[in-house]
């Protein structure tokens, strides 16, 4: 275990980035099984709420943002497909 209060700190707050971070991935994995499962009004009315949730989690790093434009990309085709 850390010994400097500095250190405490940093484990403290790695520790609640890491549940954050775990939080938003899997809520926005949910939301994909979501629109996937779909008829497609509702996969079209999902789609850029979806994305939206992506971008943000390629904006904070939680996933790399080449991941999110694959992601993205496959969703938007998959709907397409669909209507």
């Amino acid at each position: 275990m850390a010994n400097h209060s500095a250190t405490k700190k940093d484990v403290r707050q790695s520790t609640k980035r890491n549940e954050r971070n775990r939080y938003y991935g899997k809520t926005t994995r949910n939301a994909i099984r979501d629109l996937k499962a779909g008829d497609k009004t509702v996969a079209t009315a999902q789609l850029p709420k979806v994305a939206s949730m992506i971008d943000k989690l390629a904006k904070k790093n939680i996933i790399h943002w080449k991941k999110a434009a694959n992601q993205k990309s496959k969703l938007t085709r998959l709907v397409n497909k669909i209507a």
